[in-house]
């Protein structure tokens, strides 16, 4: 049997438009959910939601059924934990906070056997090979691997053009909150200053040929993105769908929403 082709990274490649949606709930059940929704991709958060190997692992197995790519963001760029993100049989990763070309060629590395990187040879234990089941896989699973890197700050976008140079990535994504961030605007990603550096970076990195990302819950920003360039946009976060449509519901009964005033710190 040979390592089944990556179809997103092919859709990327051919320039299709692919809408996905952010997973923070960090449970296999909730990934589920909305699995069936329609979203071309999901993406397991390994950075700010609450996940560990493990329940990474229960979303992968659920997300196998559905006609969708599995997207993990891993917590860094650190080629340990993206070695073993892979074993798992993640083979679409976005890496955060890159800000250099190095970071960018350390990112590839970490998701290609020797030669051409640095990835750890483990099948024998992976989910990734279907433990050794795919007779190909070493040989094969390269070809398999996007890498999508995350710019974020400033001096990503200076170094966007480096970045974007960088062979094997295969896609660039805009940070738009961490980015906002950087430039003074805290909170306020859809200021119209940071709307012209979002959507010059989508520009200049189609330019380079590379596929061009975002996550954006405004439809009207989305849109637009999606003009400028945006080929894999997510619109939305399960648990912000959640806190909205849990406030709405309770609203029209007359209940506001409330905070826990202890236990987060």
């Amino acid at each position: 049997m040979k390592t089944p082709e990556n179809a997103f990274k092919a859709a990327l490649a051919r320039g299709e438009s692919q809408i996905g949606l952010w997973l923070g709930l960090a449970n296999g059940y909730a990934a589920e959910v909305v699995a069936g929704a329609g979203f071309d991709w999901l993406l397991i958060d390994g950075e700010h939601a609450p996940n560990t190997l493990d329940s990474i692992l229960a979303q992968l197995q659920t997300l196998a059924a559905y006609p969708l790519e599995p997207v993990v963001r891993p917590a860094w760029n650190d080629p340990v934990e993206i070695k073993r993100l892979l074993d798992l049989g993640a083979r679409t990763l976005l890496v955060p906070m890159i800000q250099s070309a190095d970071e960018a060629a350390a990112a590839v590395a970490a998701m290609r056997y020797p030669p051409s990187g640095i990835r750890g040879v483990g099948s024998a234990l992976a989910r990734a090979s279907r433990w050794q089941r795919l007779p190909g896989y070493l040989e094969e699973a390269d070809d398999a691997m996007c890498t999508l890197v995350q710019v974020e700050t400033r001096r990503g976008i200076e170094a966007l053009d480096e970045i974007c140079a960088v062979d094997g990535v295969d896609g660039v994504f805009i940070g738009p909150a961490d980015l906002a961030a950087d430039y003074g605007y805290l909170g306020r990603p859809g200021d119209p200053a940071m709307q012209e550096v979002i959507e010059d970076g989508l520009k200049r990195i189609r330019r380079h040929g590379k596929a061009a990302g975002i996550l954006i819950s405004d439809q009207t920003l989305a849109e637009r993105y999606i003009e400028c360039g945006s080929v894999f946009t997510a619109v939305g976060v399960d648990a912000t769908l959640l806190a909205r449509a849990a406030t709405d519901l309770a609203a029209r009964y007359g209940r506001a929403a409330t905070v826990g005033a202890a236990g987060i710190y």
